[in-house]
């Protein structure tokens, strides 16, 4: 069987769950959001969460914002939900959604916390996922080591 190489990855060779946080924080997608504070740690974060929804869910959200308060790292989303989730949710089906970006999640942790990590300085030591519909929220938060 062929290996698979994901050159438009900072590690080609490594599957996309294995990326470094540099998948996530090399790329500019503050241009794709509305993102407060460009330049800022936050917006930092904020745009390395816009990266992960965009690269690797295939869409993003509409607006990002992060805050860091003590060794915790909150970042809220608006929108963003792929056309797909978006019929899942019309049927009732949000539980599905919610389960699937869970999945997801815990998938990519390795490279999320990564990036978090780069960011901040600091070592991850847990994170959680979740999503809202009606309005449309996706929230990512992580505890820092103190």
């Amino acid at each position: 069987m062929p290996e698979t190489r994901h050159d438009e990855m900072p590690a080609p060779e490594r599957p996309l769950p294995e990326q470094p946080g540099t998948a996530l924080t090399a790329v500019d997608m503050s241009g794709e959001a509305d993102i407060e504070r460009r330049g800022d740690p936050r917006a930092q974060v904020s745009n390395a969460m816009v990266a992960l929804k965009k690269r690797f869910y295939g869409k993003g959200p509409e607006r990002a914002r992060s805050y860091v308060v003590d060794e915790y790292v909150f970042c809220a989303m608006e929108g963003g939900l792929t056309r797909n989730e978006e019929v899942l949710v019309e049927a009732g089906q949000q539980d599905a959604v919610r389960q699937y970006r869970l999945l997801f999640q815990a998938t990519m942790e390795k490279t999320t916390t990564a990036a978090i990590e780069e960011i901040t300085g600091r070592r991850v030591v847990g994170y959680h996922s979740q999503i809202t519909f009606n309005p449309t929220r996706a929230f990512e938060i992580f505890v820092l080591a103190r």
